[in-house]
C-alpha cells in the first residue's frame, strides 16, 4: 500500500482523544517533535480540521498551521495545562491555538467530503473564464492563475502525497459564485481507502468525553 508510510507515522505518535459535542478531537505528538491536531465529525466520520505545529524553536513556540478547515478559528482543547501558556502541549491539547488571516486579500480554505477535496478562494470577484486551474504532476500541486495576472497560487495536495499519487486534471472541476472560486477534486479510490484505514487506527485510541458538553446536554433534557 503506497500510504503505509503515513499510517506508520500516525502509529508512531502519542495520541490523545476526546469527544466534544458531535466532534472527536485527536492530538498527535510525534517522535520528531511535530504535533498534529484533528477534528472529526462524529456523525459522518469525515475530518473537518487538521493543523500542524512544527518542532519547538529556540525562541518560543511555533504557531499552528492550518492544513484543513473551512475558516480559521480558535480550537478550544480542554486538557490540563501543566506547563502553562506556551508550554508543551498536554494530553487533549492543553495549549489553545489561533490562526489569523487577512480579510482584505484572497482567502484560501480547504475541506473534504466523502468523495471530494474542495478548496474555496474567497474575495475573488473575476468571472469564471478569467481563472485557469491546472493539475501539476511535477509540482504535485494544483495551480491557480488568472489571465489578468492578479492572482497566482500553488496549492499542495497533501492528501494525494500521502498516497503516493500525483494530481490529475480529469479529477478537477471549477465553479464560481458569490466572489468565491470553488475547486473540487474527486478523490481517487486509494485516498478513500487510506482514510478508512486511519479511522480504523483511531478506533483503538482511548477517548475521553468533554464534561462541560456532557453536563450541558444533561441539563438541557
Amino acid at each position: 500500500m503506497s500510504y503505509q508510510n503515513w499510517l506508520n507515522y500516525l502509529q508512531s505518535a502519542e495520541k490523545n482523544s476526546m469527544i466534544s459535542g458531535r466532534l472527536r478531537k485527536v492530538l498527535y505528538k510525534f517522535p520528531d517533535g511535530q504535533q498534529m491536531a484533528e477534528e472529526y465529525n462524529m456523525d459522518t466520520g469525515i475530518i473537518q480540521r487538521r493543523a500542524w505545529r512544527k518542532c519547538k524553536q529556540l525562541m518560543g513556540e511555533p504557531e499552528w498551521e492550518i492544513e484543513l478547515g473551512e475558516e480559521p478559528r480558535q480550537l478550544n482543547w480542554s486538557g490540563n495545562k501543566q506547563n502553562g501558556p506556551g508550554g508543551d502541549a498536554e494530553p487533549l491539547g492543553g495549549s489553545e491555538f489561533t490562526v489569523r488571516e487577512s480579510n482584505t486579500a484572497p482567502l484560501l480554505s480547504k475541506r473534504v467530503t466523502k468523495k471530494n477535496i474542495e478548496w474555496r478562494i474567497r474575495n475573488m470577484p473575476y468571472p469564471l473564464d478569467v481563472y485557469n486551474v491546472t493539475a501539476s504532476p511535477e509540482q504535485r500541486a494544483i495551480i491557480v492563475r488568472t489571465s489578468n495576472k492578479k492572482y497566482y497560487k500553488v496549492i499542495p495536495v497533501q492528501d494525494l502525497d500521502r498516497c503516493g499519487v500525483a494530481p490529475a486534471q480529469d479529477n478537477i472541476s471549477v465553479h464560481h459564485q458569490f466572489n468565491t472560486l470553488i475547486i473540487t477534486y474527486k478523490k481517487p479510490d486509494i485516498l478513500c481507502e487510506m482514510e478508512a484505514q486511519v479511522l480504523l487506527l483511531l478506533k483503538n485510541v482511548e477517548t475521553e468525553t468533554d464534561m462541560d458538553d456532557l453536563l450541558k446536554g444533561l441539563m438541557a433534557k
